[in-house]
């Protein structure tokens, strides 16, 4: 139900436009009354009404007056100018205020109920698209997520495949310009926690920090954030704040799920080669806990700290142990992102086996699995080496092949049986994947 001000100093012309709407637009309109401005403001305010008739012409505030304040409060709301006078020589200033309509009294009962019936079609194409942004939105955030985790590997593994670094820094707003990678190493413990809370957790600290950054995801017990570096900052204050980013990090691991973890932090770089030299640094830096420390920056182990003698420096840098982290942490990378996606993949293929003889799509199988339907698309036709509806049709006509041969139900039957519903689309699809007709294939088999 639409909700409906009339405001007019005339009681009687009040009263007579609500039985208009009533008799004629029954159930539609919540109607509420003001007999002058000051009063068509407060209830503006206290019923937030879809559209306001306003009377030009009241005591005190004039109806062009109070139409502003209440436009300025309510943007959204369709106004219709109500006067007795010329319409035009308030043109000027109505139009600037957005009114589109205007009655002139006495009005017809037509002219009214077809202003109004204008006004909810505006407003329902308005709701529509909202609801439609609103989808887009949803969609669209679902997906930031993904192609997030794509860019940080691309930083990390340097393997994407049909990944274009500046396009992905586009959409998600992270300029190539100038940045650093942090690593957070987690402690074994970790795989006794609940992974994804952990992930959002840190990712919900990065994205609330007010600078622009790439968070990958949480594979084995490595994690890595990409911030870029703010414009004009000096290098010394820039690698005080990213060292007192770490420490938060550091803290809020701790405060939220008791156990301790380091962070790694590379050197300021351009470009994606950049990025993956400083992922490569903050991996090294990230051992520096075993010595003691939490946070460590490779500026600091490359000018030497004070509480590390030259030979611990060397080791910690070049040492065969750590290298074999680096290495180790790459390869567990790419491992898990491959079965990641074989796992996803075979949970797919298993569910459109058991439900190909059904209405299945591919938005069905991508929601099953959790992932966007597009990136879905995508990964299914890269690692299967078929699209969706290839894979679905090939599964159907090979079970109607299998029931033509059995011999013990009508060509109709099969069609049905295997998924389809139009037996005419079935016979084209099955000539086209075999090369002949259901029938021709029946008098083959026999």
């Amino acid at each position: 139900m639409y909700r409906l001000l009339i405001a007019d100093d005339e009681a009687l012309e009040r009263e007579g436009l609500e039985w208009i709407v009533q008799r004629m637009m029954p159930g539609i309109f919540q109607v509420i009354h003001a007999e002058n401005g000051r009063t068509a403001i407060e209830r503006a305010e206290e019923h937030r009404p879809h559209i306001v008739l306003m009377d030009v012409n009241m005591p005190g505030i004039q109806g062009l007056a109070a139409l502003r304040e209440i436009k300025e409060r309510l943007p959204d709301t369709k106004f219709v100018l109500v006067t007795a006078y010329d319409y035009f020589a308030y043109a000027r200033e109505a139009l600037s205020l957005g009114v589109k309509e205007y009655i002139v009294k006495p009005a017809k009962r037509e002219q009214i109920v077809s202003t109004l019936e204008q006004l909810i079609l505006e407003l329902e194409r308005e709701k529509r698209k909202r609801a439609d942004e609103l989808e887009l939105r949803h969609k669209v955030s679902q997906l930031l997520p993904l192609m997030e985790n794509e860019l940080a590997l691309m930083f990390m593994v340097d393997q994407i495949i049909d990944a274009d670094a500046e396009q992905l820094s586009e959409w998600l707003e992270f300029p190539l310009d100038e940045g650093c990678a942090i690593v957070i190493a987690f402690p074994e413990t970790i795989h006794t926690w609940d992974r994804r809370k952990i992930y959002d957790g840190i990712r919900s600290f990065a994205k609330t920090q007010g600078s622009s950054c790439v968070v990958s995801s949480l594979i084995d017990r490595h994690m890595a954030i990409f911030l870029r570096k703010v414009p004009q900052t000096e290098d010394k204050i820039w690698m005080e704040d990213v060292k007192q980013y770490g420490e938060k990090l550091c803290a809020l691991v701790e405060r939220q799920f008791s156990f301790p973890i380091s962070v790694g932090i590379g050197s300021s770089q351009h470009r994606v080669e950049g990025l993956h030299k400083s992922y490569f640094e903050a991996v090294f830096a990230s051992t520096y806990f075993e010595y003691g420390g939490k946070v460590c920056h490779f500026h600091e182990l490359k000018q030497g700290d004070p509480g590390m003698n030259s030979q611990t420096q060397s080791s910690t840098i070049i040492g065969t142990e750590q290298r074999s982290y680096v290495m180790s942490a790459l390869q567990r990378i790419r491992e898990e992102r491959e079965q990641q996606t074989f796992t996803v993949l075979d949970r797919a293929k298993s569910y459109i086996q058991r439900r190909f003889t059904e209405e299945i799509s591919l938005e069905d199988v991508a929601d099953f699995v959790h992932l966007n339907p597009h990136y879905f698309s995508k990964i299914f036709k890269q690692q299967v080496g078929e699209t969706f509806i290839d894979f679905v049709t090939s599964l159907r006509i090979d079970k109607a092949k299998a029931l033509i041969a059995m011999d013990h139900l009508s060509l109709k039957e099969v069609c049905y049986e295997v998924g389809y519903k139009d037996p005419n689309y079935f016979s084209r699809v099955f000539k086209k994947v075999t090369g002949v007709a259901p029938s021709e294939y029946r008098g083959q088999t026999r």
